[in-house]
């Protein structure tokens, strides 16, 4: 009998590669001072949608040229999920140990933000409160993980439409 690929050895495999990626990413713009940077920020997306590409290949050309769309949906599923939880455990570690004043920077440029578009100052001071009670370390780690699951799980839904190749029924 056959052994069939594994979305599961895949999606493990690719997670934590495209992890590692972005956990390098993310520190070069830390350390640049670039993590402010919409755009650069937003890149790192960019490497998801690779990494899950990558692993939908890899796990058709392990399945003799063949992908279900439900396959490779719970393999790019799967995969954020791996991929989501790393990089936000990375993020936790990174802003408790390596960088404890990353979050002080954010909640500045957020203030400075909010005053370059005119608002006053008890909208400001409002708006600051919100954000401080969404910035504890639980509430951030399952936004980061929760935000990479659903975009990886959207991202999925249209790479495995395009990359799916079902095999033949009577065959």
């Amino acid at each position: 009998m056959e052994e069939k690929a594994s979305t599961a050895r895949v999606a493990l495999k690719f997670g934590v590669v495209g992890a590692v990626i972005i956990m390098v990413y993310t520190t070069i713009l830390n350390v640049t001072g670039l993590s402010q940077n919409q755009l650069l920020s937003t890149l790192s997306f960019v490497f998801l949608i690779v990494v899950i590409v990558l692993a939908m290949k890899d796990f058709r050309q392990q399945n003799k040229g063949f992908m279900s769309y439900g396959e490779g949906l719970g393999l790019g599923a799967l995969l954020s999920a791996v991929l989501g939880f790393l990089s936000s455990m990375f993020t936790m570690f990174y802003i408790r140990f390596i960088d404890p004043e990353l979050m002080t920077k954010v909640m500045d440029k957020a203030r400075e933000d909010m005053e370059a578009k005119g608002m006053d100052d008890s909208q400001i001071d409002q708006a600051m409160e919100l954000s401080q009670k969404f910035m504890s370390p639980g509430i951030t780690f399952a936004m980061g993980v929760f935000m990479y699951i659903l975009m990886g799980f959207i991202l999925s839904l249209i790479i495995s439409a395009i990359l799916r190749k079902e095999k033949p029924v009577f065959e």
